[in-house]
């Protein structure tokens, strides 16, 4: 079964509430629609009411089951304020002022995850990446064991051999340019933890480089090196159940043969699901390359490293793109207990 399908089963037994800043863009609201059609929950509309009214009639859309919110005539708004200045002293964050900030409706909508009025959030359908992840790492608090946000992909497709049952997850594939080691600790940390949420499999985490453990001294290869050897001690000191292994070649943490070929052993070698890339931009082309050239189903960038789930859709994201990133984030918000009976 499709990690999505998966994913609706869960919420139609635990159901969330899904905030969209961008309330009146047509593909958020066909994918409201289907998370009320589906009974996965309540998504919240920020936006003007006319205008998001009369977008779903030209969609012939019965906004029944949608929450809509107009923030400027919230009753929220002022606490919102009167909390978004008290923070923005204590943490120093770069804001003109509280209340126009609060005029961006990403800042509404985060608040309002912030402050548990929301499960978790979706944006960046019409906004800049910057504009849609700004908000979520001034205001969100880190993750424990986490100290850097950053992003990921989820790629789902038929091939079951791959993967966790047909799905993969990259990393870093829309945040951090150069990443140092200690990033990319934190991004493999991060990712395999939601990949152990999502699927309940062991992450077998590939920190990937252009060689196999060779015996090259290059930056490149140290830096994954390093990184490897930070994120398995880090993942050990606070007992997080996962394999990491590096530097590997993708072909080598993909394919049983190729790695026995290499003479890479461990349950890494051949079973990666989990995949780290050196930096932004071969996380970025590989992702971009795979769902262009193999068909892959892509969801994302789901936002790591934060104590609340979000994710920043691209502007060229379909009604379907949007649904599949709400639908991770709303397993995110899903207590695992709930989802597996164990913690």
């Amino acid at each position: 079964m499709p990690l999505v399908a998966k994913l609706i089963e869960r919420l139609q037994r635990h159901p969330k509430r899904i905030v969209f800043p961008e309330g009146a863009d047509p593909r958020v609201l066909q994918a409201a629609r289907q998370w009320v059609t589906r009974r996965m929950g309540a998504p919240i509309l920020l936006g003007d009411r006319q205008a998001i009214k009369e977008t779903a009639a030209r969609l012939s859309l019965d906004t029944k089951g949608m929450r809509i919110i107009e923030p400027e005539k919230s009753s929220d708004l002022a606490p919102f304020v009167a909390q978004l200045e008290q923070l923005r002293q204590e943490l120093g964050l770069k804001l003109p002022s509280a209340a126009e900030a609060m005029r961006d409706h990403s800042y509404f909508a985060t608040m309002m995850v912030r402050n548990a009025h929301a499960d978790g959030l979706v944006g960046g359908a019409t906004v800049s990446a910057a504009s849609a992840l700004r908000p979520l790492f001034q205001l969100i608090p880190r993750q424990e064991h986490v100290d850097t946000p950053s992003s990921l992909m989820i790629l789902d497709w038929d091939e079951k051999k791959i993967g966790a049952d047909g799905t993969l997850f990259f990393a870093d594939c829309g945040v951090i340019p150069e990443p140092t080691a200690e990033q990319l600790c934190d991004i493999a940390l991060a990712t395999a933890m939601i990949a152990r949420h999502l699927t309940n499999d062991i992450p077998r985490v590939a920190m990937l480089s252009y060689s196999s453990k060779s015996e090259s001294q290059h930056p490149a290869i140290l830096k994954m090196r390093r990184a490897t050897e930070l994120a398995r001690a880090k993942a050990q000191a606070a007992a997080l159940p996962m394999e990491i292994e590096g530097e590997l070649q993708v072909d080598a943490a993909l394919d049983i043969a190729i790695a026995a070929a290499k003479k890479i052993a461990g349950p890494v070698a051949g079973h990666a699901n989990v995949l780290i890339f050196p930096d932004l931009n071969s996380g970025n082309i590989a992702f971009k390359l795979l769902q262009l050239l193999a068909g892959a189903n892509t969801f994302g960038q789901i936002v790591t490293g934060l104590s609340r789930p979000a994710a920043e859709i691209s502007r060229g994201a379909s009604a379907h793109d949007v649904f599949g990133a709400a639908a991770v984030v709303g397993c995110q918000a899903i207590d695992r207990r709930l989802l597996y009976g164990t913690p």
